[in-house]
């Protein structure tokens, strides 16, 4: 293959990582149409592989992707033979689940979408875009997926799927259940935005407060999701989940200055980014937080975080991402200090724990109870976690955790059990080797 054919492609798949959220909210707001839109930016995608390495790169690759999107639209919209087709709304699996969820298909499409000019009108809203100057309705894409139409359940997914890119084997692998469940799940709730024409546009201020919560916990998992592999610069890399979490984070920041959760999200994302540059060393092993170099921190960012927490306080309201937030503030005011305020960190996880008691947010108190209060008591913390949830026994934070406390407290036979099962359940291999490399530290015994 030429070298102008791998750098075309490597560009067409930096593209579809960078853009796909924003093409398909632009392609799917005139009609609802998710599953059409993904269908004529796949087939964009496809065209751009295809032609890239032979012409040349365009100038602007996202406005040559809704283009050609666009007109692929237009050409189905416009196909008797697709107006005339039934939807079959029924199929229990169509092609997104058999794709693994990006599309499904132009079977979805039906009459629907022509009836009234909803297609005319839909053909005369994207053809009225200018491809230089394409508007970022990803926020409002995200509250269609939060309409109180969609099921709870499969809300937060779907805006990791169509806004954030993910595919459905991502997103079933974080969620912890089968590929094809998710996919089939996913497809259901597409073809109900369309079946409901949910306008996509900013919620009502009565509105606002049901569809917040999936929204912030979509933007949240994003991050969550790309933390593990995250670049150390996550805010300049195009295709990072982390950097979009954080600009979406601080867009809803914008859009709702009132709304202490937002601002609290948006804290925690610039709090928690900032500390990339320190996360690992030059030759890609993970470095432990109380390890990081807090010179190599970004201060930008941590400004940024600071003054987002400020406005979030005033306004009352206490939540869990304010809580996670000022957890962070504390860890990053050790560039300042010197030190880190385990004290203050224990008054705020268990603070966190009552507010989202859940698995994480214990564990995490009970790494912290152990560095107050000595690895007797957090392993008392861990203790009372596994009575409470036996499914604990297969989460890895928690024999990470645990392997620390054990080794603080002298049962090095036990602290090497937890680390083994602990390398067990890491998929990530750079924590593989870090946590190797700690229960290889462990003295004999």
């Amino acid at each position: 293959m030429a070298p102008g054919s791998v750098t075309a492609r490597a560009r067409a798949e930096l593209a579809a990582r960078a853009s796909y959220g924003r093409l398909i909210a632009v392609l799917a707001a005139p009609t609802g149409d998710i599953a059409a839109a993904e269908d004529a930016l796949s087939d964009a995608f496809e065209r751009a592989l295809i032609t890239w390495p032979r012409d040349g790169v365009p100038d602007n690759p996202e406005g040559w992707l809704l283009t050609v999107a666009r007109n692929r639209l237009r050409d189905l919209w416009k196909s008797a033979a697709v107006r005339l087709r039934a939807p079959l709304a029924e199929d229990p699996l169509d092609g997104a689940a058999r794709d693994g969820g990006r599309g499904t298909g132009t079977a979805s499409i039906g009459p629907d979408a022509w009836d009234g000019g909803s297609g005319t009108v839909g053909l005369d809203v994207l053809d009225s875009l200018d491809a230089e100057a394409i508007p970022d309705k990803r926020i409002e894409l995200l509250c269609v997926c939060a309409h109180p139409a969609i099921d709870p359940g499969i809300r937060t997914p779907l805006m990791l799927h169509t806004v954030l890119g993910l595919t459905a084997a991502d997103i079933a692998a974080a969620y912890a259940v089968p590929e094809q469940t998710m996919a089939q799940r996913l497809v259901r709730a597409k073809r109900r935005i369309r079946a409901t024409r949910i306008p996509f546009v900013l919620p009502s201020l009565t509105e606002l407060p049901q569809r917040l919560p999936p929204v912030l916990e979509a933007v949240y998992g994003a991050y969550a999701i790309d933390w593990a592999s995250a670049d150390p610069d996550a805010r300049a890399a195009p295709d990072s989940l982390a950097g979009e979490a954080l600009y979406l984070a601080e867009t809803l920041a914008a859009l709702l200055p009132d709304e202490p959760e937002v601002l609290g999200l948006a804290a925690l994302l610039a709090l928690s980014i900032a500390r990339l540059p320190a996360r690992t060393t030059s030759s890609g092993e993970l470095v432990a937080l109380d390890d990081q170099d807090p010179a190599l921190w970004d201060t930008t960012l941590i400004e940024r975080g600071e003054r987002y927490l400020r406005r979030a306080q005033p306004l009352g309201r206490i939540g869990r991402f304010q809580l996670e937030a000022a957890i962070q503030s504390a860890h990053c005011d050790r560039a300042r200090s010197g030190v880190t305020d385990w004290a203050t960190l224990k008054i705020l996880h268990t603070a966190l724990v009552r507010v989202s008691p859940t698995a994480g947010a214990r564990v995490a108190l009970a790494a912290v109870t152990g560095e107050v209060d000595g690895p007797a008591a957090g392993l008392g913390v861990l203790d009372a976690l596994a009575r409470d949830r036996p499914d604990t026994a297969s989460f890895q934070p928690f024999w990470a955790t645990r392997a620390h406390l054990c080794a603080e407290a002298g049962r090095v036979a036990d602290a090497r059990a937890a680390y083994a099962r602990a390398v067990e359940l890491t998929g990530d291999e750079r924590l593989r080797a870090a946590l190797r490399r700690r229960a290889g530290a462990l003295p004999p015994g």
